[in-house]
């Protein structure tokens, strides 16, 4: 062929199904009936479960009931105190949510949707073992009884801020419960997991990590690498994606390429590889469980895609409106968490729709009050603020020369 009848090189850029305007489409989700995906022995093969990567495992029915091989893990008391969790979480983002309007905050990342991976997995852990959140997990925190006040104080940069205002708003940390510090670099906590991991297993220890990802940041090199490092030493750590459908404003095509699913992506590098269900509190407790066994029996990493949605905007500086259809969240199929655990109790005859009115009340008032006194030791603009000098603090074992001078300026 000549040359100059060579076609022009082209480039392919993928496109959301549909924009702000459009219909609502997730026909692209396809949806296994609940109970119907099996759960393999915990020391299968890599290779015998591979179909898990692009199918959906789901326990509650539409009916509220939980069916399957992977339901009948969790009691009565554990359900119930799981839903307390996700509706303490929903109502702490609300409030939080409400102080950044008014300024008492600079920035604020809500969980609306979400509730359940963060909350249910946490109850999968055990004391000692570490997560590497995004800014997304806060329910990790709030299932591990962390007080709401100290959340808040670290959103306020007030002068209880346990951060002492070193850290944006939602970047918690706490070694206590297992909360790495949130870095706003996203993918570098993949990295960091693996490697805390295996630092773990070389010191003959029993603690196990857990790396959290969002769709969207499956497509830096950090990812990657850390699947390199965790399939080459079969560290012992639990790889988290959550694909709640959008990365900024970004929809999670983009970064998913052409692999299918992003649970697929472990196929590769011969890691179990599985997607859940992330609005069914049930079925993200029983998969974290079994690949948390995996993990302290020498096993391996296992890779986890949490299929969810994004109701809310991405942080307070998003408009979702700009670029996804203000119906789309009414339109996901697969519902709210928090509704679907509540239905599900109230089948099993443990719960009501009163009992329910009466938590959120309760709720409320206890989320109320801790911002009552979150807020008396200072906001952004007003009230207390952690001391000055604590800017030279917490970097250095031995803080050299030209620290010491400039804190001396200062006057410290």
């Amino acid at each position: 062929m000549d040359i100059t009848e060579t076609p022009r090189l082209s480039l392919h850029v993928p496109e959301p199904a549909v924009r702000p305007g459009d219909q609502p489409d997730f026909s692209n989700v396809k949806i296994p009936k609940a109970g119907s995906v099996p759960r393999p022995e915990v020391d299968a093969a890599p290779e015998d479960m591979r179909d898990l990567a692009y199918s959906i495992i789901r326990v509650l029915n539409h009916q509220g009931e939980a069916v399957g091989p992977w339901a009948g893990l969790l009691s009565d008391e554990e359900l119930l105190a799981g839903l307390k969790n996700m509706m303490r979480l929903r109502a702490f983002d609300a409030r939080m949510l409400m102080a950044q309007r008014q300024g008492k905050t600079s920035f604020y990342m809500q969980h609306l949707g979400e509730e359940a991976v963060s909350c249910a997995f946490r109850k999968a852990l055990s004391k000692g073992d570490m997560n590497f959140p995004t800014y997304r997990q806060a329910g990790l925190l709030i299932a591990d009884d962390y007080p709401l006040v100290t959340m808040m104080n670290q959103i306020y940069s007030n002068e209880l801020d346990p951060l002492h205002g070193r850290q944006l708003p939602v970047l918690y940390s706490s070694k206590e419960h297992g909360f790495f510090t949130v870095s706003g670099n996203l993918a570098t906590q993949y990295v960091q997991a693996v490697g805390w991991a295996m630092a773990s297993a070389i010191k003959g220890d029993t603690k196990i990590a857990a790396a959290w990802i969002g769709d969207g940041s499956t497509a830096e090199s950090d990812f990657h690498s850390a699947l390199v490092f965790a399939s080459t030493y079969k560290a012992p750590v639990i790889l988290n994606i959550v694909n709640n459908q959008w990365a900024i404003s970004t929809f999670q095509g983009i970064a998913r390429g052409g692999s299918g699913t992003f649970a697929a992506r472990g196929l590769g590098f011969g890691i179990p590889a599985l997607r859940v269900d992330g609005n069914d509190y049930l079925a993200v407790y029983a998969v974290a469980r079994w690949a948390a066994e995996r993990a302290r029996r020498n096993l391996g990493p296992t890779l986890i895609e949490y299929v969810t949605y994004r109701v809310g905007a991405h942080s307070t500086s998003d408009d979702p409106s700009a670029y996804r259809p203000k119906t789309e969240s009414e339109a996901w199929p697969l519902g709210d968490p928090v509704l679907r655990l509540k239905k599900h109790l109230i089948v099993r005859g443990v719960w009501s729709e009163e009992r329910h009115r009466q938590a959120e009340a309760e709720i409320a008032d206890e989320v109320i009050e801790a911002q009552r006194e979150a807020e008396s030791h200072g906001t952004l603009h007003a009230g207390g603020k952690p001391p000055t000098k604590d800017i030279f603090e917490g970097v250095y074992a031995e803080m050299p020369p030209h620290l010491v001078r400039q804190r001396q300026k200062a006057g410290y």
